[in-house]
C-alpha cells in the first residue's frame, strides 16, 4: 500500500457548484504561483466542466493571468486533433477559445507519429517547457477517475504502473478504446504540487468507496496517486460520494 498522504475531500451538491469551487481553486493556485502557472488538464467530462466555469473565474485575475500559464494534458489519445476522441481537440473548441492561453504554451502531442515516438517528443516538449527539468513539477493537476478506479491511462494491474523512469508512456493496449495512448507517468502526478481529483455520479461511488476507504494489497491507479510533498484534494458530487464513510467536508449550494 503507497504511503498515506493527508488528503482533503470536498462533497459539492451538484457538477454545478463542483465546477465553480474548481475553477475557483484553480484561479487561486494561479495567483499564489507569483507568475508562471503550470497546470495539467484531463479530459472527459472535465472538459465541460471547466469550460463553463473557468474563462470567468480567471479573468478575475485580470485578462493577462492566462498569458503566463503553461497548459499540458495529462493523457491523450492517439488520433488527430478534430477527432472527437482527442482531449486538446476538445479544450481547443470549448476552453481555449475563452481564455487567452498563448498558443505556443499549450503543449500537446504530435498524432501523426507512431504512439512510443508520440510518447518521447510529448516528454521533449514538457522538459522544454518547463525549463529544461527532467521531472516537471506541475503547479496544479487535474484528474479524472474512471468507473473501473483508472487514472489518466493508467489501468488497473497494468505494467505502467511500474513505471519509475520515464515522465511519459505510451500504451497501445488501452482496455477502453481507442487504444493507442500517451499518459504522464505516476512519478509525475506525485511530484506535482497540487493534485485535485474530480467525480461526479453515482457510477463513481462503489470505486470511490474502495480508493479511499479501501486497504488493498494492490491498490487501484488512482490510489496510488500520494504526491510525495504536494497536497491532494478531492471534489465529489453528492451522487459519487453516497457510500463514503471517512469524514469529507459538504459545501452546500453557493
Amino acid at each position: 500500500m503507497p504511503g498515506f498522504v493527508p488528503r482533503h475531500i470536498s462533497v459539492f451538491p451538484s457538477p454545478q457548484e463542483l465546477g465553480s469551487s474548481l475553477a475557483q481553486l484553480v484561479a487561486q493556485r494561479a495567483a499564489e504561483s507569483g507568475g508562471r502557472f503550470s497546470l495539467g488538464l484531463s479530459g472527459g467530462s472535465l472538459v465541460r466542466i471547466l469550460s463553463q466555469e473557468l474563462p470567468a473565474a480567471a479573468a478575475h485575475s485580470g485578462p493577462a493571468a492566462p498569458a503566463r500559464w503553461v497548459l499540458a494534458f495529462c493523457d491523450e489519445r492517439l488520433v488527430p486533433v478534430e477527432d472527437p476522441e482527442s482531449t486538446y481537440g476538445a479544450y481547443k473548441t470549448h476552453l481555449l477559445s475563452k481564455i487567452s492561453i498563448p498558443e505556443k504554451q499549450v503543449v500537446i502531442i504530435n498524432p501523426s507519429l507512431p504512439v512510443e515516438e508520440a510518447a518521447s517528443d510529448y516528454a521533449e516538449k514538457l522538459k522544454e517547457a518547463f525549463q529544461g527539468e527532467n521531472m516537471p513539477v506541475f503547479d496544479l493537476l487535474i484528474l479524472g477517475i474512471g468507473p473501473d478506479g483508472h487514472t489518466c491511462s493508467l489501468f488497473p494491474d497494468h505494467p505502467l504502473l511500474q513505471e519509475k523512469e520515464k515522465i511519459v508512456a505510451s500504451i497501445s493496449d488501452s482496455p477502453k478504446p481507442p487504444p493507442e495512448r500517451i499518459t504522464l507517468t505516476l512519478p509525475v502526478l506525485n511530484a506535482a504540487r497540487t493534485v485535485v481529483f474530480v467525480a461526479t455520479g453515482e457510477s463513481k461511488a462503489a470505486i470511490l468507496k474502495r480508493i479511499l476507504e479501501g486497504d488493498e494489497e494492490n491498490p487501484l491507479p488512482a490510489a496510488l496517486v500520494q504526491p510525495h510533498t504536494g497536497k491532494l484534494h478531492w471534489f465529489l458530487d453528492e451522487s459519487a460520494a453516497k457510500e463514503l464513510t471517512v469524514p469529507f467536508e459538504k459545501h452546500s449550494i453557493l
